[in-house]
């Protein structure tokens, strides 16, 4: 018996590959299907089966180009929908993968067809519970994604707190419980950064698992959660209803533009999307580009601050990245890539273009113009990060709502700007600078570096509990 965990940072994303004699199925694939297929000749597999725990709603998943390449059959749970076809289980059905059982178990609560998969070992005893965004390690999926057919997410929330209890927490305390997502996706508000653990340690751990927790207590704690990226209800759709192959985007997608067809496309509209590091576009960019470095959170940055999934898009990448950027846009339903600008940024720069630059300092310089006059800090963690602690007058406009703040800035000020670590902190001044802000400076290293320099800060506040450290 084989099974592997494929998880993938950039989503904080958790996709499964089960091999036993001969035969193999997948559980929540990524939008490419090649990794799936290579396991499954490596191994000398057939993929029998695609199951999917529900309807994703913060990645655009592989299963449609994965059944049409191997020929496999696409489960959902009882009450899924789509518009094409699929295998729509039962609750308690059971489905055999070589010597291996997996037995549906229907979830509702995250979504209405959510779905836990349990896994039997060739002894026919029960191993594994792939439980999507059902559980996952140290909280459990936010109740807010399917709010319709007179569904409200406290009544969601109570479907899932019976499912915990009725149908997850009567398992065996051995079986591993293997997740779709952990630490940094926004399915969840407090997710470990373990990928997997026991039942019978998240049922000592979790606080949705514990005895004494009331369902009126876990329906406030589970649906006190901040709204979901604008990209999750898209999404959703495109995996209910159907989408493009990812090998034709990506096909589309690999176009080296000179620089006269590049800066055409600039000039219809099209967004330049420039992933390199943050450091990198601060010396020197495209004017009006957006920075979303690949070697981050970027595709879950890309579907927060990008509105329109059609964007026309135009790529700034570091030499060789050209791929690997369409298809991680891909996964999040980005195919709208016109191409990038072949020799990149040093391109523009030997043709004389204009260059844009964001001041960046280090935390020390920041710390001595601190103390040498009043600064307008602009805080862009989540409210959660600010809480915990901050720079005192420290103004919190988090990064995922900045749009929305943005009448309440000045563009005659002078902006002081930074996250956690510096990657968030950039993404908002390229967003500040497209929208006429011209006095920004970029704090490097964020408030890990802030800490470490003799600034005054608010008290430690735990998030967990709430009380000063």
């Amino acid at each position: 018996m084989i099974v592997e965990q494929l998880y993938t940072k950039c989503l904080a994303q958790g996709a499964y590959f089960i091999e036993s004699d001969g035969e193999a199925a997948v559980i929540d694939p990524l939008r490419e299907p090649m990794p799936y297929i290579e396991l499954a000749e490596k191994s000398g597999a057939k993929i029998k089966y695609i199951f999917e725990t529900h309807f994703h709603a913060d990645f655009v998943s592989g299963h449609l180009d994965l059944a049409k390449l191997t020929g496999a059959t696409i489960v959902y749970g009882p009450g899924a929908e789509t518009n094409y076809p699929v295998y729509v289980a039962k609750d308690g059905e059971e489905f055999q993968v070589g010597k291996l059982k997996i037995k549906v178990i229907h979830t509702p609560g995250h979504t209405p067809e959510s779905t836990t998969y349990l896994l039997y070992n060739e002894n026919g005893e029960p191993h594994a519970i792939f439980t999507g965004d059902t559980l996952f390690i140290g909280d459990v999926g936010r109740p807010d994604l399917a709010i319709r057919n007179g569904l409200t997410k406290e009544d969601l929330a109570g479907m899932l707190y019976d499912s915990l209890r009725n149908k997850i927490m009567p398992l065996p305390d051995h079986l591993i419980v293997y997740p779709a997502h952990g630490a940094g996706s926004a399915c969840g508000k407090s997710m470990s950064k373990e990928t997997y653990d026991t039942l019978g340690n998240q049922k000592k751990t979790n606080w949705a698992l514990q005895p004494e927790l009331t369902k009126e207590q876990f329906i406030k704690e589970a649906t006190n959660i901040l709204p979901p990226p604008q990209y999750f209800a898209k999404n959703a759709m495109l995996n209910k209803e159907g989408y493009n192959s990812v090998l034709e985007v990506v096909k589309k997608a690999e176009n080296a533009l000179d620089l006269a067809a590049f800066e055409k496309h600039l000039q219809e509209g099209a967004l330049v999307l420039d992933v390199r590091s943050p450091q990198e576009f601060a010396k020197g960019h495209i004017p009006n580009s957006l920075n979303i470095g690949l070697d981050g959170m970027f595709a879950i940055w890309v579907g927060t601050i990008v509105e329109d999934l059609n964007t026309p898009i135009i790529l700034i990448t570091p030499e060789g990245r050209e791929e690997e950027t369409v298809i991680r846009l891909a996964r999040v339903g980005y195919d709208n890539v016109i191409g990038y600008l072949s020799g990149g940024i040093e391109r523009w720069k030997e043709a004389g273009k204009e260059l844009a630059q964001v001041e960046s300092i280090p935390a020390e310089d920041f710390a001595r113009r601190y103390e040498a006059g009043k600064l307008d800090i602009l805080d862009v963690r989540k409210p959660g990060e600010y809480t915990a602690q901050h720079i005192p007058d420290a103004q919190n406009v988090p990064l995922d709502y900045i749009y929305q703040h943005l009448r309440e800035l000045d563009k005659n000020k002078h902006y002081y700007v930074h996250c956690a670590g510096g990657y968030r902190s950039m993404i908002a001044c390229s967003i500040l600078k497209r929208e006429g802000f011209e006095h920004i400076t970029d704090i490097a290293g964020g408030f890990n570096a802030i800490k470490n320099t003799s600034l005054p800060l608010t008290q430690e506040i735990c998030p967990t509990t709430g009380q000063p450290k």
